[in-house]
């Protein structure tokens, strides 16, 4: 007597509403030999049958089939109509005062001069900064800096699009190479998580450990100093030795 082993057959709506009850909408590889295995029914059939479900090796999502994949990458690979214009506007209200003078000339050198701003809070720091930058033409690049910035906020990191690492210029990084001038925000509520942009302001440039790259400024003609506000000296000492005052008046110099 021949044995005829029985095969249970399922439909592709079969297969994915029994996934989706047993792992959801996302599952993988270790998922379906579990599920193969209780339904006496082979791994490649089913991989078969949900192979529009695919999104990368191994992983399957009932949420987003392979055409869903495929416009989404082709909207994030499609040129930029243009590249945004990040000068300021300038505002003709604005009126000169304090250090201002001093931070345009800075700005308008376009040489290697870091700069820490200072004064009382709501005073028209930063404001100042961006009107220096509005009225010379020059992009500018403003973060935000909090207790929890790092490295990773700051130079860029890996990020995942589509089931890939992409790697991703953080602000450090975009003005380095746009040539804009760069303003650390409140960097008094900083960390030593941003002890990263020490070769940044020594004028070194910096090596993208992730790249194994390294970005030089002195084979950049763009390169824009950074423009700090409001260093933190008790937590970063070695960041405020890297910058200048700009409390004394720079005429004498020039």
């Amino acid at each position: 007597m021949t044995y005829v082993p029985f095969t249970v057959k399922m439909t592709e709506d079969q297969i994915t509403d029994k996934l989706k009850s047993l792992y959801g909408t996302e599952f993988t590889a270790a998922d379906i030999k579990a599920f193969v295995a209780m339904n006496d029914i082979t791994y490649q059939t089913v991989t078969r049958k949900l192979q529009k479900y695919k999104v990368s090796k191994g992983k399957w999502n009932l949420e987003v089939t392979q055409k869903v994949v495929d416009k989404i990458e082709k909207t994030f690979n499609a040129p930029s109509a243009e590249v945004r214009n990040l000068v300021p506007e300038q505002d003709d209200t604005f009126v000169k005062f304090g250090s201002f003078p001093d931070i345009k000339k800075i700005i308008q050198s376009k040489l290697f001069y870091p700069a820490f701003v200072t004064g009382l809070s709501g005073n028209g720091k930063t404001f100042s900064i961006e009107q220096a930058c509005a009225q010379l033409k020059r992009e500018l690049i403003r973060v935000n800096i909090t207790i929890e910035t790092d490295e990773d906020d700051l130079i860029g990191g890996f990020r995942l699009v589509n089931g890939e690492t992409v790697w991703h210029n953080g602000p450090v990084i975009e003005a380095l190479e746009r040539g804009a001038v760069l303003l650390l925000d409140e960097i008094d509520l900083a960390s030593n998580k941003i002890l990263c942009l020490q070769s940044v302001l020594e004028g070194n440039g910096i090596f993208l450990k992730k790249l194994a790259d390294s970005l030089d400024p002195q084979q950049d003609s763009t390169y824009s100093p950074p423009q700090i506000q409001r260093v933190k000296v008790q937590t970063t000492d070695a960041l405020l030795e890297l910058t200048c005052s700009t409390k004394p008046s720079l005429k004498d110099s020039q």
